[in-house]
């Protein structure tokens, strides 16, 4: 069993059809963790409001597993706020022995102060034009719908997992920019806090790199990538995929 200072997961989208919770259990189960951040998005309320039938029994298992470590493991968990999780404004913040949960976190690592958000407050589109931003998750979910089927039928072929939903990311030149300007904002933030980095979520690309002086990390997402974050005992952030 693997035994990390600090796992960072974001975007399990608890309630949606297309969340890989149980590689996210199964995942969680493998490791061990000093502190665990959940870095927004782990329920998604945007699905559970059209039906909570949506909320299968199994997805309990995860928070049993958050259960479990928290008592055997003695794991402090951080549960920072997204945007399909919004109903949680009605208890910020809120803190129980060593379960939190905040709207931001500031973590002091041996690597430097990182800004932690799940990074939807510098979205403009999740923001400022919320129906415009449902109407964007109609689509993914779509592209989602879509991916599904195309990778059965890949399966059946013999041919590797593909994200459909990734690759139109990567080709449509609106996607590219809005990634780009929302990291260019996350950096910019960064420095203004006067952080050494940051550590979001919300947009389901995992990343690990440098902005000049600043680290900008995104630890993906349970949707399609199956990634998480985790700080070493080397001192280093790594990308890891289940």
């Amino acid at each position: 069993m693997n035994h990390y200072p600090i796992l960072v997961l974001s975007d399990i989208h608890l309630g949606s059809e297309y969340s890989h919770y149980e590689d996210v259990i199964s995942f969680l189960e493998k490791i061990k963790c000093d502190l665990l951040i959940l870095n927004g998005d782990i329920i998604d309320g945007w699905q559970l409001r059209k039906s909570i039938r949506n909320f299968k029994s199994d997805h309990t298992n995860f928070f049993r597993v958050l259960l479990k470590k928290i008592e055997e493991d003695n794991t402090r968990i951080i549960y920072v706020k997204g945007n399909h999780d919004d109903f949680l404004d009605r208890v910020l913040p809120f803190e129980f022995a060593n379960f939190s949960i905040v709207s931001e976190y500031m973590l002091q690592t041996p690597a430097g102060r990182y800004y932690v958000t799940h990074g939807d407050v510098f979205d403009s589109i999740t923001t400022q034009t919320k129906w415009l931003a449902q109407l964007g998750d109609v689509g993914y979910t779509l592209l989602l719908h879509i991916n599904k089927y195309y990778n059965k039928y890949r399966i059946k072929r013999g041919k590797p997992y593909l994200s459909v939903s990734q690759k139109v990311k990567a080709k449509v030149k609106s996607a590219v920019s809005y990634i780009s300007d929302f990291e260019d904002k996350l950096v910019t933030i960064a420095r203004i806090k006067k952080a050494n980095g940051v550590i979001c979520g919300h947009i389901h690309h995992p990343a690990n790199q440098y902005y000049n002086d600043i680290h900008y990390l995104n630890s993906g997402d349970w949707v399609e990538n199956k990634t998480a974050l985790v700080f070493t005992y080397d001192d280093k952030w790594e990308v890891i995929c289940k």
